[in-house]
């Protein structure tokens, strides 16, 4: 799903005597993880190792117990994979177990999904390194709604400087001014042309509009056609509206579509790195919307424009879901329902749009770094069913239960959140492994 990425280098590593049960692993384990890992030629450990993300213990004997000091001082993360499976063998769980308490951080996948989950975060670790987001925004803040969007971290140089020294990804900022000047220019001929090629479901939404969205789409098009590093882009769209007539909702569609793009809304630097992270790694549809806990009351239900929450029967543990009038902005590949239709929102223009989707009702789990990027926190919930309030600012949202709200106001570090289907608790812990991350569940 989405771009694909270059595959983990492994490097194999045999404790005492490399024997014929080792090999046999090693092919085992070559072909279970052949769309996610190269396997590097074996080596003994405290042999010289060759560049690699990762060492693989395909074979954990004994000799585990009086070489701690050479494990501990590998340098590159342990991986063990012992069974044929391509899991940590149960007969090892007492080995892992007091390396573990001995200091040694080993990732052990118990499933053949986790492990390939570990496999392509590592190869993830090292593309972020030349990896870049585009951002477009001018003065963030200073736009409208000014007394809320001022307050936003992801607008600090101090974020931009802790995404790049964790993860090392480049955030380059263009002005979202010029790219709508730039937008506005293209013939109308050639936006219909568009059109004309990507045939898209729309309700509502008037030539024109559909027009404008195409016009953004390909003004962002010619922006990054030229820089295969972009991975992801996000547009400072609501505060910054006045630059351009429409919203970058079909853009985003299309843009991950066609090139595996994924799209920050409001240019929320800390959502896109959470976002792109859990797509990649976990190889599943990752988005990021509102949450408005029932928990906030008057708060939440004054910003959405709606009475009163849904009922429910334990509402302290309740979220409604919504961005920008709907569910929340999202690619048609993850929806089971994707419309364009007219803008909700009044700060932006007459002729922008807005993307109407659901996700598949069910397990879901919402995660977010942390501010200091040093942490992912995640609750896994359940996607209950979606709620309309017409003339409102949430035509359709969607309704989550949680383990425990209360703790989700107090823990969750925003109300911007990304939202992936499924319960992903334990592959989110494997992920924040290979990251060096804490992790907190709610």
């Amino acid at each position: 799903m989405g771009r694909t990425l270059v595959k983990a280098k492994l490097v194999p590593v045999y404790l005492a005597q490399r024997d014929a049960e080792f090999d046999r692993q090693v092919t085992m384990l070559r072909h279970l993880l052949a769309d996610q890992a190269e396997l590097l030629p074996a080596a003994a450990l405290g042999a010289p190792l060759p560049e690699a993300d990762a060492v693989i213990l395909p074979q954990l004997l004994g000799a585990a117990y009086s070489r701690v000091d050479e494990l501990r001082h590998i340098g590159l993360p342990l991986v063990v994979m012992t069974s044929e499976f391509g899991t940590m063998s149960m007969w090892d769980w007492e080995i892992v177990s007091y390396l573990r308490a001995e200091g040694i951080e080993l990732i052990a996948p118990f499933s053949l999904q986790q492990a390939q989950v570990t496999c392509r975060t590592l190869a993830l670790k090292r593309d972020l390194r030349r990896t870049t987001f585009l951002v477009y925004q001018d003065n963030p803040g200073e736009g409208h709604q000014a007394s809320i969007f001022k307050r936003f971290y992801w607008w600090e140089d101090e974020c931009s400087q802790r995404i790049r020294s964790q993860f090392g990804l480049r955030i380059v900022r263009k002005s979202f001014r010029e790219l709508g000047a730039s937008a506005a220019h293209i013939p109308e001929e050639e936006a219909q042309s568009a059109c004309d090629r990507h045939p898209i479901a729309a309700e509502g939404v008037s030539p024109s509009a559909l027009r404008a969205a195409f016009k953004l789409y390909l003004a962002v098009q010619r922006d990054i056609a030229q820089d295969d590093s972009i991975r992801a882009v996000g547009i400072n769209c609501l505060n910054e509206s006045r630059f351009s007539d429409t919203t970058p909702c079909l853009a985003a569609n299309l843009l991950y579509e066609e090139r595996g793009l994924t799209w920050g809304c409001e240019a929320d630097t800390v959502s896109m790195v959470s976002q792109y992270i859990l797509h990649v790694s976990l190889a599943a549809p990752a988005m990021m919307s509102n949450l408005y806990p029932f928990l906030m009351g008057q708060v939440a239900l004054k910003h959405e424009r709606i009475p009163v929450f849904p009922d429910v029967a334990d509402p302290e543990n309740h979220i409604l879901i919504a961005h920008c009038g709907y569910f929340g902005l999202m690619p048609a590949s993850f929806a089971t329902d994707w419309v364009l239709k007219p803008k909700v929102l009044a700060i932006v223009g007459e002729n922008a749009a807005v993307v109407d989707a659901r996700l598949a009702t069910g397990e879901i789990t919402l995660a977010k770094l942390g501010p200091t990027l040093g942490e992912i926190v995640a609750v896994e919930g359940k996607l209950e069913g979606y709620v309309q309030y017409p003339g409102s600012d949430c035509l359709n949202g969607g309704v989550v239960s949680v383990p425990d709200g209360c703790k989700l106001v107090q823990r969750l570090p925003s109300h911007h959140c990304i939202i992936v289907p499924g319960h992903r608790l334990g592959e989110i812990e494997l992920i924040a492994k290979v990251f060096g991350l804490r992790v907190e569940a709610i």
